[in-house]
């Protein structure tokens, strides 16, 4: 596939970094020259150097003939404006567009049919926003992953000491859980994968991946680790776009404070949210913090635009016995540094906004993709078509499928059911599958699976 990335900020090159081991032919267009010299140093790409809506620009990037383009720049209106000139004048079949701005996101005409040629508009921090949510109502897990409209979901924890399954084998797990059905997707231990076997015994800081019904993660989590109280007060720090969302998104559920350096900005926020209580003041505030009980604090989540800010006011507020504590992390190379103190969760943006891009470059029928462990793994949902002739799934049995090595099928949608997939479980057109990829390379061979016939969909 030919694809443009424009933009070669974070998430243009986190983008670059995942597709171009993958067969695809990438252009990445940028203005600055030196994080376009920096991709060229590390991944077989082309770079073209100048405005990414200058129709020149897109003409010497290859608009002609590109498949897709992704406009991902921190300019809403370059991106835009990028691809409805991509429309107009070179007619590339598929444009996505990073958008930022609420104005633009709260009138929908402006994407529609009469609206700007922009089939796919994402919001980084919606997305963000949604990932923190998750991780706040699931305060004992590491990732929350939603897949089929919600209906299943892929949970992360860290087994601890006590968890009633560990020591045991995974197969025990149906002992403890006599009426719910779960599936153990993946194991990681000391940071390497682990193929889940029957007699796989779970160890103390196994990080496990298991998938199950919405309604059923919570009692599937008890058996892995003894399930903290539930949250009910939370402190977010900085108030640009992501900790207002995530405010407004909280306030009627939980007990909200946030804390915002900027006096004009907290006074604007103070009007926009109706429940939460703004404080204007420095989130590493020592002081601040003690008088705001941050001691009572069952979640304190460092969201500012300052990557040292939000890992020292989480430390800080760690070390002042916050319950849990997790930081926004632009730049990857922090994300091990943060992984290693006693900070609970980093969260990248850069994570969070990759898979709905990957959802529309992915082959086949892929309705939704997320990228785990930093872009090395991948759960995927991709959706069966065809019938015994054309399809290399449909009307066979799980065990008859040649699935690639480290990858295994967690469940499957079937309408408004939800089955845990077993060796003779047999995959039906229109299924949803979910599928886990310890080994994010094999994604082209997953790929070739879904395809019907000799086209993709």
């Amino acid at each position: 596939m030919k694809i443009i990335i424009l933009g070669a900020g974070q998430v243009g090159s986190s983008l670059a970094h995942h597709l171009s081991n993958e067969a695809n032919d990438i252009t990445v267009v940028d203005h600055n020259t030196t994080l376009l010299h920096n991709l060229q140093e590390h991944l077989d790409l082309r770079t073209v150097a100048g405005h990414a809506a200058h129709p020149h620009i897109l003409l010497k990037a290859g608009a002609e003939d590109a498949d897709m383009l992704v406009a991902v720049t921190n300019s809403d209106e370059t991106n835009m404006i990028a691809c409805q000139l991509a429309h107009t004048l070179f007619h590339t079949p598929t444009k996505i567009a990073r958008v930022r701005e609420v104005d633009y996101l709260n009138h929908k005409e402006i994407f529609g049919k009469e609206g700007l040629a922009v089939d796919v508009h994402i919001s980084p921090e919606q997305l963000v926003t949604h990932h923190i949510q998750r991780l706040i109502d699931y305060p004992d897990a590491l990732q929350v992953l939603d897949f089929a409209d919600g209906k299943v979901q892929l949970v992360a924890v860290r087994a601890f000491y006590g968890g009633p399954l560990v020591g045991h084998a995974l197969r025990d797990i149906e002992k403890y859980l006599p009426d719910v059905e779960t599936r153990i997707a993946a194991l990681f231990r000391r940071r390497k994968p682990i193929i889940p076997e029957g007699n796989t015994i779970i160890e103390v800081d196994d990080e496990v991946f298991f998938i199950a019904a919405t309604q059923h993660i919570r009692k599937v989590m008890g058996v892995l680790r003894e399930l903290d109280r539930p949250c009910h007060r939370v402190m977010i720090a900085g108030g640009g776009n992501i900790g207002t969302r995530l405010a407004s998104a909280l306030e009627n559920r939980y007990h909200v404070k946030l804390i915002e350096h900027n006096a004009r900005r907290a006074e604007e926020i103070s009007e926009i949210l109706h429940k939460t209580i703004v404080l204007q003041g420095d989130a590493a505030d020592e002081d601040l913090l003690r008088e705001e009980n941050i001691d009572e604090t069952d979640i304190f989540c460092a969201v500012t635009n300052d990557d040292q800010v939000n890992i020292l006011s989480a430390m800080l507020a760690k070390r002042m016995r916050a319950r849990k504590v997790m930081a926004l992390i632009n730049r990857p190379a922090y994300v091990d540094l943060v992984e290693s103190s006693n900070i609970d969760i980093a969260i990248s943006p850069q994570q969070a906004t990759i898979g709905t891009l990957l959802a529309h470059v992915r082959r086949g029928d892929v309705v939704v993709v997320h990228s785990l462990r930093r872009g090395a793994a991948e759960a995927i949902e991709a959706i069966a078509h065809g019938d015994e002739k054309s399809s290399k799934v449909v009307g066979k049995k799980i065990e008859q499928i040649k699935l690639p090595p480290g990858t295994t099928i967690g469940s499957i949608v079937r309408g408004e059911k939800v089955i845990m997939a077993h060796h003779d479980t047999v995959i039906e057109a229109d299924d949803h599958v979910i599928l886990f990829l310890v080994d994010k390379k094999r994604i082209t061979a997953v790929e070739r699976l879904f395809q019907v016939g000799i086209t993709f969909l």
